[in-house]
């Protein structure tokens, strides 16, 4: 019972210093998606080596997607005529990064963890996606860019020119929209798996001796080995396994070792793997693999170069960020996020107690089917599934 306890107050803590900028997050990839136009995305990731795989770098860098969900988004952009270079760079750096999972790292981390995360991301996508380009051959379809409404659909911005859909919704109009899909379709996604993170930090932070975690991940080569093959085959998004990082360090594990953490875990499972062969192929799979397996190691131990050339003590610096908010708002942000996550979390509950058609996950609160494809809607215009990939996709304008 004891512990028991001590594992509940350890996340409850997580929980608390976590909230609101978990809500600050979402609001903002809820806006992202209604104030970034679908056809700007697509239609830049089409021409060029280089600058189409840096631009799908940056583009993924804030947009909230899971490495399931992001990859109906990808199969839509292929189709619209991205090249193989642009997808594989989006497809790391969305899953690895997203204004939620930054804004609870500022939370949970410190600064630099917070300024290196985003940063590796796009380092890491644009070499894959980079590499990728060099070694393919054959011609890029030209681009077809989506332009329909991304607050609604209410028009396809082709019949309707963009002056005149202008008018069709105002700057209050859109908030609203942004804010619904952040704590409705966004929040769904992410609650079950945000939360089960902040449980698996306070087993962490409760259970796991400081000694035996700083012994063998406390830097160095082996350290960013041993943590890349963890985090290759786990299914885990940016947000809950920022918790789980964050708990590490405080026991001891380099911060370097925690980013190569954070940069494989999210952006790889045996399931994004399997849809990603289908999508662009084994070969430029492969590449995707080892660019994220040699870049994550090389950006973790350079990290750890630079915790010590500043002289910096990761485990004392660790979550400060969290105390500027006075403790009211930070438990007013606890009572909000559980109250949004009843609705997600019962439905998917109901849906695994009664194994309908051997879902594993409710209508209104999969990551990795129905959100993936609601998300994909939601920023390329198009609505895919995800044996997409294999060219059956459906369009919806």
């Amino acid at each position: 019972m004891d512990t028991l306890i001590a594992i509940g107050r350890e996340a409850w803590h997580i929980l608390v210093d976590s909230s609101v900028y978990m809500i600050f997050g979402l609001l903002v990839g809820g806006l992202v998606k209604v104030f970034v136009r679908p056809g700007f995305v697509a239609q830049h990731l089409g021409r060029g080596r280089f600058l189409s795989v840096f631009k799908a770098a940056l583009l993924g860098v804030p947009l909230p997607l899971c490495s399931c969900g992001v990859m109906p988004a990808a199969a839509s952009l292929r189709r619209q005529g991205a090249n193989r270079g642009a997808v594989t760079s989006f497809l790391i750096s969305t899953p690895e990064s997203g204004v939620d999972s930054i804004a609870i790292t500022y939370a949970l981390m410190d600064p630099l963890m917070t300024v290196a995360r985003p940063l590796a991301a796009v380092s890491t996508a644009f070499v894959a996606g980079a590499l990728e380009n060099l070694s393919e051959r054959e011609g890029q379809a030209p681009i077809k860019p989506d332009l329909s409404c991304p607050v609604d659909g209410c028009c396809d911005g082709v019949d309707c020119p963009p002056e005149v859909h202008a008018a069709h919704h105002g700057f209050g109009q859109k908030v609203l929209a942004g804010a619904r899909y952040a704590f409705g379709e966004l929040w769904a996604e992410l609650a079950g798996l945000f939360l089960l993170g902040v449980l698996l930090a306070g087993v962490i932070t409760a259970l796991l001796p400081a000694e035996l975690l700083s012994s063998y991940l406390g830097g160095g080569l082996a350290s960013m080995l041993i943590m890349l093959a963890v985090g290759i085959p786990l299914y885990i998004c940016a947000t809950s396994s920022t918790p789980i990082a964050a708990a590490l360090i405080l026991k001891g594990v380099s911060p370097g070792a925690a980013l190569v953490f954070l940069l494989a875990g999210p952006a790889t499972n045996v399931a994004s793997l399997t849809m990603m062969t289908g999508l662009l192929g084994k070969r430029a799979t492969a590449i995707y693999l080892a660019a994220i397996a040699v870049m994550s190691v090389l950006l973790g131990l350079a990290l750890d170069a630079v915790y010590v050339w500043l002289a910096i003590n990761p485990q004392a610096v660790m979550g400060q960020a969290s105390e500027i908010m006075p403790q009211w708002l930070r438990l007013a942000g606890v009572a909000a996020l559980l109250a949004l996550s009843v609705k997600p979390l019962w439905l998917s509950l109901r849906s695994r107690l009664s194994g309908a058609g051997g879902r594993t996950c409710a209508d209104d609160s999969c990551a990795c089917h129905d959100h993936g494809h609601g998300a994909a809607k939601g920023l390329v215009g198009i609505e895919v599934h995800d044996h997409a990939a294999g060219g059956h996709g459906h369009k919806h304008n």
